[in-house]
């Protein structure tokens, strides 16, 4: 009896480790690979020490387009840093020339990414794909989801989030 209360109290003390090891621990961004719209290949893993921003966007999304020039200003305030800003879309590449016409976006932008948008998009319980535009999702320097948000107007967050990324990358090199 004495041996299982002492194999039972090794089991919760152990597992009560575990658990409070991964309390703060934050789920890996899913992995892709990408052609960008200037013919480079995007691989996440690549990007690894790295502030990753992916926003996903469409050129029939209103709230986007309302978005872009705020999203173009937040990349260019980073621009120089360990800071990546990538924007996967579903639509064809001369769908995004076209639209480049019209509106200019500063991120690396990613046509044809479907595939991506299909790691990334939420599902309910029948197994329903559902994203909102825009949907930003930001990664830390190790390669773990920091933040997901979708909708306008969120610059400012996106703003404040990556520069404390920054800033703990910074201390955490010191």
């Amino acid at each position: 009896m004495r041996l299982l209360t002492v194999l039972f109290l090794s089991f919760i003390l152990s597992f009560t480790a575990f658990a409070q090891s991964n309390k703060n621990s934050k789920p890996l961004a899913e992995p892709f690979t990408a052609t960008a719209l200037d013919g480079s290949t995007v691989n996440l893993a690549d990007l690894r020490g790295k502030v990753v921003l992916v926003t996903f966007w469409s050129t029939r999304c209103p709230i986007c387009a309302a978005e872009i020039p705020k999203l173009n200003q937040l990349a260019a305030s980073y621009k120089g840093k360990d800071v990546v800003f990538l924007a996967p879309t579903t639509d064809n590449e001369d769908k995004i020339k076209t639209y480049l016409k019209k509106k200019s976006f500063n991120f690396n932008l990613l046509p044809g990414s479907f595939g991506i948008l299909m790691k990334y998009a939420d599902r309910d319980r029948n197994g329903n794909v559902s994203m909102g535009y825009p949907a930003h999702f930001l990664i830390n320097q190790r390669g773990e989801l920091e933040l997901k948000t979708n909708g306008f107007d969120k610059t400012e967050m996106l703003n404040a989030q990556i520069s404390k990324l920054l800033k703990s990358s910074a201390v955490a090199e010191k």
